[in-house]
């Protein structure tokens, strides 16, 4: 699982461009990092959502997350 984790310099460059911070109006994301690891997981297997390892949460919420990111 190593290999879809995020190193913490990949990270500072993501992290404000993540919907859901504190400083956002509305909800905020619970872990945007873990969002970010498994959309990543989603982009490099080709798994369908429903494929997601529960290690990153519930697949639905994760797609629910990741549909309105990219609306955004």
């Amino acid at each position: 699982m190593d290999r879809f984790i995020l190193t913490d310099a990949q990270w500072a460059k993501m992290e404000p461009l993540c919907l859901g911070k504190k400083t956002d109006r509305g909800r905020s994301g619970k872990d945007n990092r873990l969002f970010i690891e498994a959309v990543l997981w989603i982009a490099r297997t080709s798994s369908p959502w429903r494929d997601l390892p529960t290690y990153f949460g519930h697949w639905n919420s994760v797609y629910s997350r990741y549909s309105d990111w990219m609306k955004a």
